[in-house]
C-alpha cells in the first residue's frame, strides 16, 4: 500500500522480537492511542489523505468455549460491513480471517458497496488468513504467527493506520502494539465495566432498574448464599440465573429451578442455613445454556473469572430488547439503534437474532437508559461500540417494566445488521424517532439472524445460496432499498448454518422477506437429502 522507503527484509530473515513486558506494552498502547482521533476523523472525510484500516473480527472472550458454537470461525464474516469504508476512494483495508474467504462471499459484499466501481474497491483491499480453523480467538492465532504480523505491517502505512475489532481484550492490545497502530475500541484496562458484575455496578450507579441479584461472586458457597438471599427477598421466585462474568449469546448462563427438589426449603418452610445447604447441593443439577457444558467445567470457570446470580424475570409477555451506542474517538456519545432480540434455547437464554427497531412501547425508554450508561462509561474513558441489554415485562395495563441486564463493551450480534443496512444505502439512525431513515427520507425495518440452521442446508455452497436467492427474487434491490442480505455463508456447507438480514419498508414486509428466504431455502434443499 504505502510507497516503499527501501528494500524490505525477506520473510526468512525475520526474527520475532521478544514481547514487551505488560507495563511497557500498556505504556506504548497509550502512546499509540493518542493518534486515534486524527486518523479516525480523516477516514470519514472523502477528500482526506489516505487512511489504512486493519480489521480483525476476533471473538476474544475469556472463559468462553468458542467450540460450543457451530461454525464459529465463520462469525468473522460479520464484520464484512467494514468493506463499506472502501466507498472512500483513498481508504485501504486489511481484513484478517482464520481461513480464506470464499471468492463468492467477497464478490457478494464488494457488489453491495454503492458509489464506487467494484474493481477500484477490490484494488484497495488486502485479505490475510491464518489458515487455522481451530475454535480459538482469531487474534490469538495472529499473535502466534510473527511472519503473518509482519505481512500485515508490510501492507499498511503505520503513520496513517488504525485497527478495528469485534471484541477487545489484552490480545488486541498486544496486536495493536506489535503493529504499531492505535486501536478503535475500549482500553482493556476498562473491560471490567462490561462484565456481568461490572454492569450491575454501573446500572446501580446511574439509577436505572436492574434485576434483583448479587455480583462479584467466585465460589459455590457464594452462589448458594446469593440464591437464598434473592429467594427470601422474593418468596414467589421460581428460577434463579447463574452467569459467568464473561459470556457470549447466553452461553455462559445456567438456570437453577427452585421448585420440586427445593420446595422443602422455601422461605416459609426452612431457616436460611438449611436453604443455603440445599441450594449448594442442587447446583450440579442446573440447566446449562451451552451445549455439552458440565457442572465441573462451569464451576471451574466460575471460580476463575467470577460471576453473578440474578432472579429470573418471569412474565406472560416478556421481551429482550437492547440498545446500541457509540462513543467515538472524539468522545462524542451517540445512540445507534434499538432491537428486540430473538432468543431461544433452554429457558430462552440463547441469542438467535433480532428485529429492528425495538417495540414502540419501550424503545425510547431503553435508549434513554442506555445513554445514561453511556455517559458514565464515557466519564470512565471508554471508546467504541457499546450495547446495553434489557428484559421488559408487560404489565396488566399494557405498560412495560424494564430491567437492565448487561453491558457489552464490544460489537454484538445486533451491530452487523444495522451497519450492513448503512453499507447498502448510506442512510442513518434517527435517535429522536428511534428509526433508521434512508437518504430518501424513508424508514427501513429488518429481521436478522445468525442461526438459521437446518440439516438439509448442509452441502450447499455459498454460490448455491446466492443462486437460490436470485431465482426466488430475494436479493436486496438498491432501487427499492429492500430485500435480503446473507452472511455466515462460509458456514452453510459444513454446518447447515446461514445468517441473513431481511429488510423491508415496514415491519410486515421485513417479516415476509424473512419467511420467503427460509421457505426458498427449504424448498430447494429438503428433497435433496440422501
Amino acid at each position: 500500500m504505502p510507497p516503499s522507503s527501501g528494500p524490505k527484509p525477506r520473510l526468512s530473515t525475520i526474527r520475532p522480537p521478544s514481547p514487551p513486558t505488560e507495563r511497557l506494552e500498556k505504556r506504548e498502547f497509550k502512546r499509540l492511542q493518542q493518534g486515534l482521533v486524527e486518523r479516525w476523523l480523516a477516514l470519514h472525510e472523502i477528500e482526506s489523505v489516505p487512511r489504512d484500516v486493519v480489521v480483525v473480527p476476533s471473538l476474544s472472550l475469556d472463559g468462553f468455549q468458542l467450540g460450543n458454537i457451530p461454525g464459529i470461525t465463520h462469525y468473522e464474516e460479520r464484520m464484512l460491513f467494514t468493506l463499506g469504508l472502501l466507498r472512500h476512494p483513498r481508504a485501504r483495508l486489511v481484513y484478517v480471517t482464520s481461513q480464506p474467504l470464499h471468492p463468492a462471499i467477497l464478490d457478494y459484499y464488494l457488489a453491495l458497496i454503492g458509489g464506487i466501481p467494484t474493481a477500484h474497491a477490490r484494488e484497495r483491499l488486502t485479505l490475510v488468513s491464518c489458515y487455522d480453523t481451530s475454535p480459538r480467538a482469531l487474534t490469538e492465532k495472529v499473535l502466534e504467527r510473527p511472519r503473518l504480523v509482519q505481512r500485515i505491517r508490510d501492507a499498511i502505512d503505520q503513520s496513517r493506520a488504525h485497527m478495528t475489532v469485534f471484541t477487545v481484550s489484552d490480545k488486541e492490545r498486544s496486536l495493536a502494539v506489535r503493529l504499531g497502530i492505535p486501536l478503535y475500541g475500549v482500553d482493556p484496562d476498562l473491560l471490567s465495566l462490561g462484565t456481568k458484575s461490572g454492569s450491575r455496578k454501573v446500572f446501580r450507579k446511574v439509577g436505572i432498574p436492574l434485576a434483583n441479584g448479587a455480583e462479584d461472586l467466585a465460589s459455590e458457597r457464594e452462589i448458594a448464599e446469593a440464591v437464598a438471599n434473592i429467594w427470601e427477598a422474593e418468596p414467589s421466585l421460581r428460577r434463579a440465573v447463574v452467569k459467568l462474568d464473561q459470556g457470549f449469546s447466553g452461553e455462559g448462563n445456567a438456570i437453577l429451578p427452585l421448585g420440586r427438589r427445593l420446595a422443602r426449603v422455601a422461605p416459609s418452610k426452612a431457616p436460611h442455613r438449611a436453604r443455603v445447604d440445599a441450594v449448594l447441593e442442587a447446583l450440579p443439577g442446573m440447566r446449562f445454556m451451552a451445549p455439552n457444558e458440565t457442572y465441573v467445567r462451569f464451576k471451574a470457570q466460575f471460580e476463575d473469572i467470577g460471576g453473578v446470580v440474578e432472579a429470573f424475570l418471569e412474565g406472560e409477555v416478556k421481551r429482550s430488547p437492547s440498545a446500541q451506542l457509540r462513543i467515538n474517538p472524539r468522545g462524542e456519545l451517540q445512540a445507534m439503534s434499538t432491537h428486540d432480540q430473538l432468543l431461544g434455547g433452554v429457558d430462552g437464554q440463547t441469542y438467535l437474532g433480532c428485529k429492528f427497531p425495538a417495540d414502540f412501547g419501550y424503545r425510547m425508554q431503553i435508549q434513554n437508559d442506555a445513554l445514561a450508561v453511556g455517559k458514565e462509561l464515557k466519564r470512565r474513558g471508554c471508546v467504541g461500540r457499546i450495547a446495553v441489554d434489557f428484559v421488559t415485562v408487560q404489565n396488566p395495563d399494557g405498560s412495560w417494566s424494564r430491567f437492565a441486564i448487561e453491558i457489552n463493551l464490544r460489537m454484538t450480534g445486533t451491530t452487523h445488521p444495522i451497519m450492513t443496512l448503512k453499507l447498502l444505502n448510506d442512510g442513518d439512525y434517527d435517535a429522536k424517532l428511534g428509526l433508521y431513515v434512508t437518504r430518501r427520507g424513508e424508514p427501513r425495518y429488518y429481521v436478522s439472524t445468525d442461526n438459521l440452521i437446518k440439516p438439509h442446508y448442509q452441502g450447499l455452497l455459498p454460490d448455491d445460496v446466492l443462486d437460490i436467492a436470485a431465482v426466488h427474487e430475494l436479493h436486496y434491490q438498491p432501487w427499492k432499498e429492500t430485500g435480503v442480505v446473507f452472511h455466515l455463508l462460509g458456514a452453510v456447507s459444513q454446518f447447515g448454518k446461514i445468517g441473513l438480514t431481511a429488510i423491508g419498508s415496514s415491519p410486515d414486509e421485513a417479516d415476509a422477506f424473512y419467511e420467503r428466504a427460509q421457505a426458498a431455502l427449504d424448498a430447494e434443499t429438503v428433497d435433496e437429502q440422501p
